[in-house]
């Protein structure tokens, strides 16, 4: 996974804190989301389905 994350939500430790980052898996391009203050709370898709956040603006 990069270790290049940004925050995209202003929590804190007791609410969360949620990051997203490009990983690769199978030799495709994934774009995950996650709560890192929290264990196995995240999700992916293929970074060629995900919308981009201009696009959605």
């Amino acid at each position: 996974m990069s270790l290049e994350t940004e925050s995209v939500g202003n929590g804190s430790a007791d609410d969360g804190e949620i990051v997203a980052a490009i990983d690769e898996a199978d030799g495709r391009p994934q774009l995950v989301i996650a709560d890192i203050a929290r264990d196995d709370v995240w999700l992916s898709i293929s970074e060629r389905d995900a919308v981009s956040l201009e696009t959605w603006r």
